[in-house]
């Protein structure tokens, strides 16, 4: 009966944080869509207008070691909660926003609201339900956020169409106060729900042995690549496939499909269970993605190459998203868990700032081979540094691999 228990709270979860990942990653998807618009409106170049989401990883990352405190102190629905509401303002400034300067600011609020509510808190509050089925839990809570472009792409493009990218900020907001703000505040666990000694203190688990200081720069190196990688494509693709020669429909129509693929990617890896853990899960993805940039750069924008593109990418960078998310877990114990996830955080959210206005400028100044070239790099260098960290798993995790 305690385990039906914990399984029905688990899905309760699951239920609630699909739903709000996928409204927060799909919303401050917004410049992907409506970039040009938005540049035009406030007199700023693409790549200026892509550095909005810049600001937002920026701020993320410089969040992320102080909320760490917060989230161990006050859990993740309370943290949440809290980044929801600081959310709201960065989308009423945007709305307002005349010039460069409070269109970054609204960034600077959107970005001190997600380093609390986006990836980071959802894997936290799952660890908290979890434990030690985080992974799979992480994983089935990605195949549903996988769908956030493949969602808002189309639904910014058609609120866009109809209210102007203003109005559209004005929707997002209301929806982050309407949908989200409650379903972490009446139905995400409370803190008093994880297990908790006879003071009412969170239990901890032994402590696992230290891993060594090199294993931890390998993991950042990973993590930090292909969030490059990721996210930087993410951002440009559309402007990408159509530097290929692709008309805007078409480019919005092949972007769109990579949601789905990915969340068929993220599936397979779900159903595999425990069977392989987040380095296998990685060396697997890892490699589609330099496969797919040779073929697209080879290719000379045939549409039959960039279907292939998307269906080898998209598969890649599903499945790479949960590596991400659980490579981690391969090292670290549940009680450590969050802090080492909070220190990953800041890394990883600056190469994410970084990534989209670099491959915009690389995609304005040299065409889409340029962008392509960089990714491709530092693919190839994510899979050999996987095959490293492949060898330093410790000895329980191996042992229970096999």
């Amino acid at each position: 009966m305690r385990f039906l228990k914990s399984d029905s709270r688990l899905v309760g979860v699951l239920l609630v944080l699909a739903i709000t990942q996928l409204i927060g990653w799909g919303t401050i998807g917004l410049p992907a869509v409506v970039g040009r618009d938005l540049g035009a409106d406030l007199g700023m170049s693409l790549p200026a207008v892509f550095a909005g989401s810049s600001v937002l990883y920026v701020t993320m990352g410089l969040c992320a070691p102080w909320l760490a405190k917060a989230f161990a102190r006050h859990g993740a629905r309370k943290v949440m909660m809290v980044g929801t509401v600081v959310s709201v303002p960065g989308y009423l400034v945007l709305f307002f926003a005349r010039e460069p300067v409070l269109y970054f600011v609204g960034w600077v609020f959107l970005g001190m609201g997600g380093s609390a509510t986006l990836s980071t808190g959802a894997y936290i509050m799952l660890n908290e339900v979890a434990g030690r089925g985080a992974k799979n839990a992480i994983g089935g809570l990605m195949l549903v956020t996988g769908l956030s472009s493949s969602i808002f792409w189309p639904t910014t493009s058609c609120l866009s169409g109809w209210l102007g990218w203003r109005g559209t900020c004005l929707v997002y907001a209301a929806m982050l106060l309407a949908i989200n703000l409650p379903l972490y505040a009446f139905v995400a666990p409370r803190r008093q729900e994880i297990a908790a000694d006879d003071r009412g203190e969170a239990v901890k688990a032994a402590p696992s042995p230290a891993i060594p200081r090199s294993t931890f720069g390998l993991v950042v190196c990973v993590i930090t690549m292909n969030a490059f990688v990721n996210f930087g494509i993410g951002a440009i693709l559309i402007e990408l496939l159509r530097a290929e020669g692709l008309a805007p429909s078409q480019a919005l129509a092949f972007g769109s499909m990579l949601g789905i693929i990915q969340v068929s990617a993220r599936g397979l890896d779900f159903l595999g269970g425990g069977r392989w853990d987040g380095i296998t899960t990685g060396l697997v993805a890892g490699t589609a993605l330099p496969i797919a940039m040779v073929l697209l750069m080879l290719s000379e924008g045939a549409t039959w190459a960039v279907a292939i593109f998307i269906l080898l990418y998209g598969a890649g960078s599903g499945a790479m998203a949960v590596a991400r998310a659980t490579i981690p877990l391969v090292f670290y114990d549940q009680a450590e868990f969050a802090k080492a996830m909070s220190m990953l955080a800041l890394p990883l959210n600056l190469a994410s700032a970084i990534s989209p206005p670099l491959l915009a400028g690389l995609l304005t100044q040299f065409g889409s081979r340029g962008a392509l070239g960089l990714t491709l790099v530092f693919s190839c260098a994510t899979v050999l540094i996987l095959l490293l960290l492949g060898r330093r798993r410790p000895g329980a995790v191996a042992v229970g691999a096999a």
